[in-house]
């Protein structure tokens, strides 16, 4: 029992080790949303924080606030969920 016991724990830091390298990898990866054909654009890093964002005056009306807040929305929405597919998890290499 003591060996295969050991061969799950060295498994099991080596995947350890793995996750840690992969959520650095992320926390350093940054992608761009968009909405509106480009009026918006924010870019987040792999840990959904944003780092910036971008308005072009060609949406800015001061009678449709509520339109450029939806492209904010929209385009923060964008970007989170290519952060959700550049971290998706690999299957695991053993039956857990």
């Amino acid at each position: 029992m003591g060996s295969g016991f050991s061969k799950m724990k060295k498994q099991a830091k080596l995947m350890e080790e793995q996750l840690g390298k992969m959520q650095e990898e992320l926390k350093n990866t940054e992608v761009v949303g968009s909405a509106g054909n480009g009026l918006v654009t924010i870019t987040l890093s792999g840990d959904k924080k944003m780092k910036s964002i971008s308005i072009k005056k060609d949406c800015v009306d001061q009678d449709d606030i509520e339109g450029l807040q939806d492209l904010i929305i929209a385009a923060f929405e964008n970007a989170s969920s290519k952060v959700e597919e550049n971290s998706s998890m690999p299957s695991l290499p053993f039956g857990f």
